[in-house]
């Protein structure tokens, strides 16, 4: 297929007919024409008359590059395509040898390849062998080869030096390549520790906390947690960034309770602004009386409901559940208003989906049903732990509704007063039309 306005064609015709007017048509045929039919007057032993297939190394070329871009390992990838290319190198440089013995006489002093005379050798696979063997060694440069008696012998031998430092240097740089991109997208994903390290090292905490700090970097990559994932994504475009953090995180949103009932369009908001972090064991997600600028979703793992003591567990809270919508949401009678209401720890490591105040009331503005869901579920929450003042709720309905008596009483008076407006504005245009007329009638009488 080919490109045409962005969109993939198919149509095996349209095709056909771009491709027999592009330039490559005239040496893709160049590349398989039979020219192997020469080995029937030629013979066998003059296989240049294969060269022609050479011409198809550009599409080879293409092929490797569209497999690198497709492929879910493209390091392997790459090692693997290097490996190829040292292996046909050596094959080449090996039959460059062998052709340089058969022109030298084979077998005739011990750097040629031997002849067929030589036990073994009269087999052809051993001939190539030989000389596969022997383009390693001196492209390799082990050396431990015989030395050279005639001037052919040593000119190759110096190009072949040659050859394997070219060979050294791009297998270096293809190898520090593939490191460095490894290194680079590691970067992109996780962390890096060693700024963190280095800052404890000169501030001179404690052993215990640097070990700590150094486990959780290990958690990330063992378990593979991508805290940066939203600096991952920021590329792509508003539709097809939800669409991806959709079906990454909407499976292990929808298994929270609270979101269970909730339509695809909300949950499709909210999961933009979810920021995953991860607690490490006894840290503690929030503190009881602490002002509360975030909520939590329970993605993975276990955290306690300690007391006060740090040590004694009330209660647990496992995948799906959720915790600190009470401080953010302002629900009348709350008597904790916006402090936590308890302390949360990590038992062990626990992945969380943090959602910040002002995100929280962005979305709950745009579904109203939504946000009464939240409301009821957090006053049913305070009424069970005792928190909500029935009375000063009632209070607050009463007067809520008295400001919006009031209101609507204003918004009377106000239409009342803008009526009155409009007529005394209509009286003065018109008494001053009148006034206008009168002036103009006493000109004339008196230009007479």
């Amino acid at each position: 297929g080919f490109l045409e306005d962005g969109i993939l064609v198919w149509d095996c015709g349209r095709i056909r007919q771009r491709y027999l007017r592009s330039p490559s048509f005239p040496w893709d045929v160049a590349a398989v024409l039979p020219t192997d039919l020469l080995y029937l007057c030629l013979g066998p032993g003059v296989p240049a008359v294969r060269a022609n297939r050479c011409l198809r190394a550009p599409r080879l070329f293409e092929a490797f590059d569209r497999w690198e871009t497709r492929t879910a390992h493209p390091n392997a990838f790459r090692i693997t395509k290097l490996m190829l290319y040292i292996f046909v190198t050596i094959h080449w440089y090996g039959c460059l040898y062998f052709a340089l013995s058969a022109r030298l006489g084979l077998g005739t002093d011990a750097w040629v390849c031997p002849n067929a005379s030589r036990p073994g050798f009269a087999r052809p696979l051993r001939q190539y062998l030989h000389s596969f063997y022997f383009s390693t060694l001196i492209l390799a440069t082990v050396g431990d080869t015989p030395e050279p008696q005639r001037e052919e012998e040593f000119l190759f031998i110096t190009a072949g030096f040659l050859l394997a430092v070219l060979g050294f240097a791009t297998i270096t740089g293809s190898i520090s390549s593939v490191i460095s991109n490894v290194n680079a997208a590691d970067a992109a994903f996780y962390p890096d520790p060693e700024p963190v390290q280095r800052y404890l090292r000169v501030q001179g905490a404690g052993r215990r906390l640097a070990r700590r700090v150094a486990r959780w970097h290990q958690h990330l990559r063992a378990q593979r947690k991508l805290p940066a994932e939203l600096a991952v994504l920021r590329h792509l475009p508003q539709g097809l960034r939800a669409e991806v953090v959709a079906s990454v995180h909407l499976p292990a949103l929808r298994r929270v309770g609270l979101f269970q009932s909730w339509e695809r369009g909300v949950l499709q908001q909210l999961v933009l602004r979810l920021r995953p972090q991860v607690f490490g064991p006894g840290e503690f997600v929030c503190r009881r009386g602490d002002v509360g600028h975030e909520m939590y979703f329970v993605r993975e793992g276990r955290l306690a409901v300690v007391a006060e003591d740090g040590i004694t567990q009330l209660a647990i809270l496992g995948e799906g559940l959720y915790f600190g919508e009470i401080s953010l949401i302002n629900i009348k009678g709350n008597t904790s208003g916006n402090r936590r209401t308890a302390n949360i720890m990590s038992i062990g490591y626990s992945d969380l989906f943090c959602l910040s105040k002002e995100d929280l009331a962005e979305v709950l503005a745009e579904f109203p049903s939504a946000r009464a869901m939240m409301e009821a579920k957090g006053r049913e929450l305070l009424l069970r732990m005792g928190k909500l003042d029935v009375h000063a709720e009632a209070a607050a309905a009463a007067a809520a509704e008295e400001a919006e008596r009031w209101v609507q009483v204003l918004e009377t008076t106000l239409e009342g007063l803008q009526t009155r407006a409009a007529r005394l504005l209509a009286q003065l245009e018109s008494s001053a039309f009148k006034l206008a007329l009168r002036v103009e009638r006493l000109e004339c009488q008196l230009q007479r």
